[in-house]
C-alpha cells in the first residue's frame, strides 16, 4: 500500500470539476495528477486551479501517460464504458460515474471484463449510498422497529435539463440514481417496471416531463418515482419508506449548511431554499464517496458501500425495460 494515490479526472465539465475540486481539497490520500477534456482550455484551467500537474485531450492520454495510479472518469455517458476498459487494461482503479454504459450490451462487455480480472478495479458512482439520509432510512428499516415495508415514494427534480434529449434520457441519466438506490435500501431486486405519464410540460417540448415510474421489487413492495428534469424551481429529491406502523422520510429540503439551516420563518410565511443543482445536496455524500473510494485503492480493492459493476449492470437493464414500457406500454419484466 503506497502513501497517496494519484489521480486523474476524466472530464472536466460539471462533475469532472466538482470531483477535481474535492480530491485536491477534502479527500485524504489523494494527489490530482492529471485532466483529461477535449476543450483543453477547460481542462487547463482545471489543473491549474487544483495543482494538477498534466493535461490530456483524451481520457486514453491520459491513462497511457503513466502519471496516476487511479482515474474518475466524468466524461459524457457515452464515453463511459470505452474508457473504463482502456483504464482496467491498464490495470488503474476507477471511479466510474453513472451509468456504466448506455447499454445493456456495453454494460454487460465491461462487467464480462471485469470479472476475468485477479482483483476489483471498478467502483461506479452511484453516491446515495454515501448519503447521511439514504444511509439511516436503510439502517431503521433494516432494524424492523416500524414493521415491513409496503411501499416507497421518491421524488427527484431538476431545475433544468440539457436541450436536445428525449424522453429516454429521463430514465437513463436521472432516474437511474432511484433505480440503484431503492433496490440497495431494500435490499430487494426489482422484478418489474412500468412507466406512466400524464400531461406534459410546455417548457420542455421534445422532452415528455414530468414522469411517473413503477417498480414492483421480488417481495410484492411498490416503488413510486416522480421524475421532473425541468422543474425550474429548485433540486429537490425526496424519499419515503410507508411501513407498517410508520412512515419514515428524509427532510425536506435537507440543510444545505449545517451551520445554517436554510429553513426560514418570517413574515407568517414559512419557506426554504433549494439548491439550483445536486451538488450542494450530495456534498457529503460525494466526499464520503472519493474518500472511501481513495483509501480502497490504495489498498488494492474497492469500497464494501460502493455500486459494483454488476449492480450497474442490472440498473442499466432495469432502466432499458422502462423504457421498453415507455414505448410498447404495460409492465416489463427485468431482465435476469
Amino acid at each position: 500500500m503506497t502513501d497517496m494515490l494519484r489521480v486523474g479526472v476524466i472530464g472536466a465539465g460539471v462533475m469532472g470539476r466538482d470531483h477535481a475540486r474535492l480530491l485536491a481539497t477534502e479527500v485524504s490520500g489523494a494527489r490530482l495528477t492529471a485532466i483529461a477534456d477535449i476543450n483543453l482550455d477547460g481542462a487547463r484551467e482545471v489543473a491549474e486551479r487544483h495543482g494538477a500537474e498534466a493535461v490530456f485531450s483524451t481520457g486514453e492520454e491520459l491513462i497511457a501517460s503513466g502519471l496516476v495510479d487511479a482515474v474518475v472518469i466524468a466524461s459524457p455517458d457515452h464515453l463511459h464504458a470505452g474508457t473504463t476498459l482502456a483504464a482496467m487494461d491498464a490495470g488503474l482503479a476507477v471511479l466510474c460515474e453513472k451509468p456504466l454504459a448506455p447499454t445493456v450490451e456495453e454494460a454487460l462487455e465491461v462487467a464480462e471484463r471485469h470479472a476475468a480480472l485477479a482483483r476489483p478495479l471498478v467502483s461506479v458512482g452511484f453516491m446515495r449510498r454515501f448519503d447521511p439520509g439514504y444511509v439511516a432510512l436503510r439502517k431503521r428499516l433494516d432494524s424492523g422497529v416500524d414493521g415491513r415495508l409496503l411501499m416507497t415514494h421518491s421524488v427527484h427534480r431538476n431545475v433544468e435539463a440539457y436541450p436536445g434529449s428525449p424522453s429516454s434520457a429521463t430514465i437513463t441519466n436521472s432516474a437511474v440514481h432511484e433505480i440503484d438506490i431503492l433496490p440497495w435500501l431494500t435490499r430487494t431486486p426489482i422484478a418489474e417496471v412500468l412507466w406512466t405519464a400524464g400531461r406534459t410540460t410546455s417548457l420542455l417540448p421534445e422532452r415528455h416531463d414530468p414522469q411517473l415510474l413503477l417498480l414492483k421489487d421480488a417481495d410484492g413492495v411498490l416503488h413510486s418515482v416522480s421524475m421532473q428534469v425541468h422543474a425550474r424551481y429548485g433540486y429537490d429529491v425526496r424519499c419515503e419508506l410507508v411501513c407498517e406502523r410508520a412512515s419514515v422520510e428524509l427532510p425536506n429540503p435537507p440543510s444545505l449548511n449545517d451551520a445554517e439551516p436554510l429553513i426560514v420563518s418570517a413574515d407568517l410565511t414559512r419557506g426554504a431554499a433549494y439548491a439550483a443543482d445536486w451538488r450542494p445536496r450530495f456534498e457529503t455524500a460525494y466526499r464520503r464517496e472519493l474518500t472511501a473510494w481513495v483509501q480502497a485503492s490504495l489498498a488494492g480493492t474497492v469500497p464494501e458501500e460502493a455500486a459494483t459493476i454488476d449492480e450497474a449492470l442490472t440498473t442499466t437493464k432495469i432502466a432499458h425495460a422502462l423504457v421498453a414500457s415507455m414505448n410498447d406500454g404495460g409492465w416489463v419484466t427485468v431482465a435476469g
